[in-house]
């Protein structure tokens, strides 16, 4: 099997300096001038969107805990339909 020599294109030289990448104090110090630019950007709900989202996640919580109820019910009628009752005799 013969392999070809690697051209000079297909290996990109860079004549141009790397940038220095900044101290960790600097990256630190950019960081949290990021966050509170992002936190600027944070519009609080009013208190009618307010209740809207509450009453969401709450009828959301409630339909996930019938159907967990739902399913612990039925399994509990699988096993038991299953493995049968316990008799307890002595």
């Amino acid at each position: 099997m013969v392999q070809e020599e690697p051209r000079s294109e297909v290996v990109a030289k860079s004549d141009a300096p790397r940038e220095k990448k900044p101290s960790v104090f600097a990256q630190i110090a950019l960081f949290i001038r990021q966050v509170f630019g992002e936190l600027r950007k944070v519009i609080t709900p009013t208190r009618q969107e307010l209740f809207k989202y509450t009453g969401v996640v709450l009828g959301f919580v409630i339909v996930m805990m019938a159907i967990v109820y739902g399913l612990d019910v039925l399994f509990v009628w699988l096993t038991t339909f299953v493995f049968g009752v316990p008799s307890s005799g002595s």
